[in-house]
């Protein structure tokens, strides 16, 4: 997505979003052209100690600090 099409203050980062799944689905389908963006299923890592939601766009996220994060 170009930020040319972008209003100033529209655009905000992943770990700006409030760490909720709603907030996380809202912000992955806007960011994917208003391509809806679902869970596909969740874990535990018990190297991160997270719970990691697979989401429908193949990335996976977890909430750290009370943010957002991707995982690799």
């Amino acid at each position: 997505m170009s930020s040319a099409f972008v209003k100033e203050g529209d655009y905000m980062w992943l770990h700006e979003i409030a760490p909720t799944m709603d907030a996380l689905v809202n912000y992955l389908t806007k960011e994917n052209g208003d391509l809806r963006i679902i869970e596909k299923g969740n874990f535990f890592d018990e190297a991160l100690q997270k719970t990691v939601h697979k989401m429908s766009d193949g990335f996976c996220y977890a909430i750290r600090d009370n943010k957002w994060i991707s995982i690799d």
